[in-house]
């Protein structure tokens, strides 16, 4: 199979789809690995480093996306790209197509193209096992930015986030406590933040408690709860996520008019449009805006700039899935694990729901 891996160009987007290690394992196993000339200098990794792996190296961006029976990319590709795509090639990345433009989805299904989708690949335990390698990383990377943005010189309040002897920590909660919330968790912890996390699964919160026993407040997550954790914190972190499907809104407008003034949130959401009503995507140059006097913080790409932690954390879950459907075919790759299936977005024209272990590809939503 012919895999290629372009350049990202959307801004701020640094990651790159296959390190060298990743492309090395598919060559190794026959396949031809095809990179766009400097594809993975923003991760630190030359292109002598990709021929070193067995790549062939392209200068065309336009032809990195021709060639690949299979495209392997990070971001959603752009409106162009998709035009360079044609019936029967696959294309593998964090798509989160029920916030894409409908214009998007439109050329995915008249071209017949394959869409897989990172961030839909569920284990049968529902872990999202590609997806939760980038929820880590924004997690961890939440801390010290909501600690950057209480600061005076960038609007905040002027509150260290841990507090000191005779003077109290910084107020923050968490909503949602799956992957971003218990990563968030641990580095809001670490720095001495007093937390509270809220979620409407009791296991959850089971689960959160007991690994940081006495350490954290846990909360069901209902309209109250949240309309009354809104008015203490001083930052409020969005980690809500229904796989395949847009983001409910949680935290009304109301809900942030309440919140002390010049308080920080963080929508970890927005990639998937945004839990809290306020909110609107944002990007690393220009991360933040001010609504109802709350600094709103919505960059849908936070692992971006941390470019090659987050392609290795990224390569180490997702390779073994490219490896599947480069050796098997989509097919059989998909027959044979219930979980690719779960990721397949479009198939030959037709627009797939996310997908149960018993996967029939001629199933249609």
């Amino acid at each position: 199979m012919n895999i290629t891996v372009p350049k990202e160009v959307r801004f701020n987007e640094y990651r790159v789809g296959l390190s060298p290690l990743g492309v090395e394992a598919l060559v190794q196993q026959g396949h031809a690995c095809i990179v766009e000339h400097s594809a993975g200098l923003g991760a630190g990794f030359r292109d002598a480093d990709y021929e070193a792996a067995g790549a062939r190296m392209v200068f065309s961006h336009e032809e990195a996306f021709r060639r690949g029976d299979l495209v392997v990319k990070v971001a959603r590709p752009l409106q162009e790209e998709l035009e360079w795509l044609e019936e029967g090639q696959i294309i593998l990345a964090f798509l989160n197509l029920a916030v894409a433009s409908p214009q998007k989805v439109e050329t995915l299904l008249t071209r017949k193209i394959t869409a897989l989708a990172y961030e839909q690949i569920q284990l049968p335990d529902g872990r999202l096992p590609v997806l939760n390698a980038m929820s880590e990383i924004g997690g961890r990377m939440a801390a010290q930015v909501a600690a950057t943005l209480l600061q005076n010189d960038r609007g905040g309040k002027g509150i260290l986030l841990g507090g000191l002897p005779g003077v109290p920590p910084a107020e923050v909660g968490i909503l949602g406590a799956g992957a971003v919330g218990r990563s968030a968790s641990r580095a809001f912890l670490g720095l001495g933040a007093h937390l509270t996390v809220l979620d409407q699964n009791p296991m959850r919160l089971e689960e959160i408690d007991s690994l940081f026993p006495g350490r954290l407040v846990t909360l069901h997550s209902t309209p109250v709860n949240i309309a009354r954790t809104c008015r203490y914190v001083d930052v409020l972190l969005g980690a809500v996520l229904v796989p395949g499907e847009r983001a409910p809104i949680v935290v009304t407008r109301e809900m942030v008019r309440s919140m002390k003034p010049r308080s920080v949130i963080l929508d970890l959401s927005i990639d998937q449009g945004g839990c809290v009503e306020t909110s609107r995507p944002t990007s690393h140059d220009r991360p933040t805006f001010e609504a109802e006097n709350v600094i709103h913080y919505c960059v849908p790409n936070m692992p971006g700039v941390v470019a090659r932690t987050a392609t290795h954390a990224l390569n180490a879950v997702a390779t073994p899935y490219i490896q599947e459907i480069a050796r098997l075919g989509l097919e059989e790759a998909v027959r044979a694990d219930s979980a690719l299936g779960a990721g397949v977005c479009t198939l030959g024209g037709k627009l797939l729901r996310v997908l149960s272990p018993g996967f029939d590809p001629e199933r249609e939503s």
